[in-house]
């Protein structure tokens, strides 16, 4: 049986199944404490099993987005807070390359507050 967090993934349509796909990997990648889990309905990427951030599909823009939780204490000229008091998105162009170095940056920033 496959696991809701794998299904969620399997569902999406390309090119956002790319890119969400390339994004797991790639936050799990970033520090050996963080850890991929199924909380809220969504992929939920924790750091000592405090929330860190999140993947989802913008219901506006359709792009795939990184949802940061501690985002309002970021200040990048990229991150949208919308209607969040809290976090802060970073949304995905599926379409062109994924800009690795300015998620870095965003999330290495992001992860000083869990440190």
């Amino acid at each position: 049986m496959i696991r809701p967090i794998d299904n969620y993934f399997l569902e999406k349509p390309e090119p956002a199944k790319s890119a969400l796909a390339f994004l797991r990997s790639h936050i799990l990648s970033l520090d050996a404490h963080l850890t991929e889990e199924w909380k809220y309905g969504m992929p939920m990427y924790c750091y000592k099993s405090k929330m860190f951030c999140y993947l989802w599909v913008h219901k506006k823009h359709l792009q795939p987005y990184i949802g940061i939780v501690e985002g309002h204490q970021l200040n990048h000229p990229d991150l949208l807070q919308e209607k969040r008091a809290r976090m802060k998105i970073l949304l995905i162009d599926a379409t062109e390359d994924i800009p690795v170095e300015k998620i870095n940056a965003i999330l290495a920033e992001a992860l000083t507050f869990y440190k």
